[in-house]
């Protein structure tokens, strides 16, 4: 957390400005604490979209169910239909 005001006394533009004049390799260790700060977030949405209860749960359930029932089709012959109905469409 940000110590009380801090936020206010640096603007974004100033913030890019100081990472701009980095070395390089100060920026590229910045770009990676941001990137896995950022997966972070994004991890622990998707384990709690995905636990029971959770919002995403719906539809997997519903994709497991459409295997099951042998509703579904590999993943090549989806692209395969895709690109013949791509050819079919051009001509």
């Amino acid at each position: 957390m940000l110590p009380s005001g801090y936020r206010k006394a640096m603007t974004i533009e100033a913030i890019k400005s100081a990472i701009a004049a980095l070395p390089l390799e100060e920026r590229h260790s910045l770009a990676s604490w941001l990137n896995e700060l950022e997966y972070d977030d994004w991890d622990k949405q998707m384990v709690q979209d995905f636990s029971p209860g959770g919002r995403g749960m719906t539809l997997a359930d519903k994709v497991k169910r459409e295997i099951a029932e042998g509703k579904t089709i590999s993943l090549l012959e989806g692209c395969d239909l895709a690109k013949t109905s791509r050819r079919q469409s051009h001509q």
